[in-house]
């Protein structure tokens, strides 16, 4: 028995809304490791949302790479981590801000967030990387027969 997800196990639940652990190598010091909103479709990007001159967005700049980790941190336990390769840091899509938005807060709350941060967000980047690297555990597949 094995306790790693399938491939389609792991893709829709890096898929499903979870807050990210996001890590980044820095020149000086230790990896930067910050909680961060994250969208993945099945088979495509991973995408997450900072801003421009911020410390993390200048790591992913230098790096050029990052690792994330999506957890469920109650029993049964399941995680996946993925690493690869930034392919491209652009503005964000209103669309695409909304979106995102959206899929971490209730409407109303949304709208809020969205109105309080719209002077910020032409400052935005959409960091995009393509997975190279999985791992996952799901605690769950103990309990199968």
């Amino acid at each position: 028995m094995t306790l790693a997800m399938s491939k389609e196990e792991r893709e829709a639940f890096l898929a499903d809304r979870h807050v990210g652990i996001l890590a980044v190598e820095r020149e000086a010091g230790a990896p930067l490791v910050v909680p961060i909103w994250y969208e993945y479709e099945p088979g495509g990007l991973l995408t997450v949302h900072t801003a421009k001159g911020q410390v993390k967005t200048q790591a992913l700049e230098a790096s050029r790479r990052f690792t994330l980790c999506a957890q469920v941190d109650t029993p049964p336990y399941r995680y996946v981590t993925v690493d690869g390769p930034i392919v491209a840091i652009e503005p964000i899509p209103a669309d695409e801000r909304r979106r995102m938005v959206y899929r971490y807060f209730e409407p109303e709350t949304a709208e809020a967030y969205l109105e309080m941060t719209q002077s910020d967000a032409s400052n935005d980047v959409a960091v995009r990387m393509r997975p190279t690297r999985w791992r996952s555990v799901d605690f769950s597949k103990l309990a199968e027969p």
